[in-house]
This record gives C-alpha cells, structure tokens and sequence, in this order.
C-alpha cells in the first residue's frame, strides 16, 4: 500500500530549494556588481603629453643677454660706459647725446631706447617722471670695443614751470637702463628737476639709440 505524501513535507522541500536557488542568484549579482579594472590604454601620439615636433620652443625673457644671429650678445649694462655729450638748446629744451660706449673685450649688439630717469639724494630716488619715448625704434647694430652709440635725450628748462606745479627739486644725476637691461647705470648730472607728475609736457624725453657720438 502506497503511502500519501504530506503536503506540509512537500512544501518544506519545496521552499528550502527556492531559498538555494535564490541564494546562488544573489552570490552571482553581487560579484558582476563588482567594478572590473578598465583595460590598458595606448598613449596617443598627439596628445598635450607627448613630444611634437610643432611645440613652440621654449623661449627666453628678452631682458637676457640674448645671443643673436651673428653670435654676439646683447650689450649689458657691465659692458657699457655712460656719458653725457654737449648739446644744443631749443625752445626751452635742451638735447645732449647719451652716449654709450663698450667697454668690454668682445662685440655686443645695441637696439631700442634706454630708460631715463632723474634721480637725487643718498637713496637715489627718482625725482618725476621717466623720460617719454619719441620717435620709432631704431634697428640692431653692432658695437665691437671702443665703438660709441648714443640716445639723443631732451632735457626742459623746468624753471619755466609753475613752482607749485612743478615742485622744483635738485638732482645730482641720470639713471639710465640700456636697452633690455634690468641693471641701471649712473650718469652724474647737477641740474633741477620736477618732482610732479602734473607738470603741463614733459621734463625729459629721449630717442632711439643710433650709430655714432652724436658728434660729441
């Protein structure tokens, strides 16, 4: 005789298969789940990182002695003497060379304006306003030892000015920055100057350096 199965066996069976099973799926979601490493990429030739020939070159600041073309150098100020030719006067203005002669064992190349300035007292200090540029730059040239170049610089009669607008001052010389040079020179010079910067022109202007002495 054949014996009926319990129902409540068969259920109990039935449940503990279903929790196995379910359990064995939730295994296998959790390791997919996982983050899987990214496969090894291949350098691109054309990116930022990469070495391209089409790479602007570094370059160097254009205050440096620089070399040139021909090999030479920018002239540095140690190289350089400074000196004041004599000048002619011209409605209220007088304009002396600014001479610059190399003094050095080797050519060096000269271009563009220097940077002029009054100065006074122990300290230096600079008594108003730097020389204004006039006229356009001029073009590189060469100054082997003992050669000359000068700045034609034009100097106002700053008497000439209101003394409240001027604020007259007297200054014992010129500092001069040579063409891309951060390095100054002293230029002796016993004259007087204008301390504002709200005088009605300009108390000192200068041109481009050029060839020559400026016939001094």
């Amino acid at each position: 005789m054949v014996r009926a199965t319990s129902p409540r066996i068969g259920l109990g069976v039935t449940t503990a298969a279903l929790v196995a099973v379910l359990a064995g799926c939730g295994t296998t979601g959790t390791d997919n789940a996982q983050p899987q490493p990214s496969p090894p990429t291949t350098s691109d030739p054309t990116s930022s990182s990469s070495p391209s020939s089409s790479a602007p070159a570094a370059t160097t600041p254009p205050d440096s002695a620089t070399s040139t073309k021909t090999g030479e150098t920018l002239c540095k100020s140690s190289e350089l003497k400074l000196s004041l030719g004599h000048g002619d006067a011209g409605a209220g203005t007088v304009y002396r060379p600014l001479i610059f002669t190399n003094v050095s064992n080797h050519p060096c190349v000269i271009q563009g304006f220097p940077g002029v300035s009054y100065v006074a007292g122990e300290d230096g200090h600079q008594v108003g306003p730097a020389a204004v540029r006039q006229g356009d730059k001029g073009g590189a040239f060469t100054l082997n030892n003992g050669d000359s170049g000068y700045a034609e610089v034009g100097f106002v009669n700053v008497q000439n000015y209101d003394t409240v607008t001027c604020q007259p001052q007297a200054v014992r010389g010129l500092r001069v920055y040579p063409p891309q040079e951060t390095a100054s020179v002293f230029v002796p010079l016993q004259t007087t100057g204008c301390a504002s910067d709200k005088i009605p022109g300009d108390q000192l202007t200068v041109k481009t350096i050029q060839k020559g002495s400026g016939g001094q």
